[in-house]
């Protein structure tokens, strides 16, 4: 049996329960961070809730009730202007991390990490950008999780997909960039306080980098490409010393317009010194370029089945 939703994703009861959880798990990260870590310390980075965080401060409105009422008319254009692209995920993850949000604060309320923020050894930047180092690492990981079930984040990523529908011209990263940029600055005129802005797009650069890792991967592998006139050798290497396939490309030198057999090969990262090694005591003269390889799937390696299914 299939259940359907508004984006027209079919989803087993199995998977549904995966996607759900990983939701509701990556929206209560996310406000562990906006609470603990990122409003004692009046950053807004970008978003929703980053005017949440400023009508906070400014007006003393709930962040989480904030969020979702400007949330909520955002999911209502965007299904408007762009079709009925947003599925229940995004709704669930829009009233989650609301509810979440509006959870700590009644729990935890809105004071800073108490021992870091007063512990004479550290000076005030110094476990400010502790904090908000912290703030953009728990708010990327949440994101992370979210991403990777296929929802939205919503917010402000409505907005930037409405002016790229019509400025199709300018890449939709940089229209975020600008949206979440004018929130920011908001927070600068908001607080007259130059160094939230600073603050906060640390939180925004972090944020990208670990929402990028998690849906990449930590276990980083190694592709590797090797030019040799001894190839036969290196490739009897690679199959029974390291255990590990490859693949022939043909190519031709661009100075002497000669052919050459090129090794195309994915390996774990401890197997790179061994590969390194073997090739040098083969052919000094071989030439090798080493590639990160984020994501590898297949056979030996993440099954592209069970990476699809994420």
């Amino acid at each position: 049996m299939k259940f359907k939703f508004f984006s027209g994703e079919k989803l087993s009861p199995k998977q549904m329960a995966k996607d759900y959880s990983m939701i509701l798990l990556g929206t209560f990260i996310m406000a562990v961070g906006f609470v603990v870590f990122v409003s004692p310390l009046k950053l807004a980075p970008g978003g929703v809730y980053g005017i949440a965080i400023i009508l906070h401060h400014v007006f003393g409105f709930p962040i989480g009730l904030s969020g979702i009422a400007l949330d909520i008319p955002l999911l209502i254009i965007g299904t408007v202007w762009l079709g009925p692209k947003f599925g229940m995920k995004t709704v669930v993850g829009i009233v989650s991390l609301s509810g979440f949000i509006t959870l700590l604060e009644k729990i935890y309320g809105y004071n800073p990490l108490i021992a870091l923020a007063n512990n004479p050894t550290i000076p005030d930047p110094a476990a400010n950008f502790i904090i908000a180092l912290c703030g953009g690492v728990f708010i990327g990981l949440g994101l992370g999780l979210i991403f990777k079930t296929r929802a939205t984040s919503g917010g402000t990523d409505i907005i930037a997909t409405i002016v790229g529908k019509y400025l199709k011209h300018i890449p939709l990263g940089t229209i975020l960039i600008v949206v979440d940029s004018i929130i920011v600055l908001g927070a600068l005129i908001a607080f007259d306080d130059w160094t939230i802005p600073l603050y906060s797009w640390l939180i925004i650069y972090v944020t990208g980098l670990v929402v990028d890792k998690v849906i990449a991967g930590f276990a980083s592998s190694k592709t590797v490409i090797i030019i040799s006139d001894k190839y036969e050798e290196i490739k009897t290497c690679i199959l029974k010393n390291l255990n590990r396939g490859g693949t022939f490309l043909h190519g031709e030198g661009m100075y002497n317009r000669t052919e050459k057999r090129i090794i195309y090969t994915t390996i774990s990262r401890k197997q790179l010194p061994q590969l390194i090694h073997f090739v040098h005591e083969i052919d000094a003269k071989a030439f090798l370029s080493v590639l990160d390889a984020t994501d590898t799937l297949g056979e030996g390696f993440t099954p592209l089945k069970a990476k699809a299914m994420e």
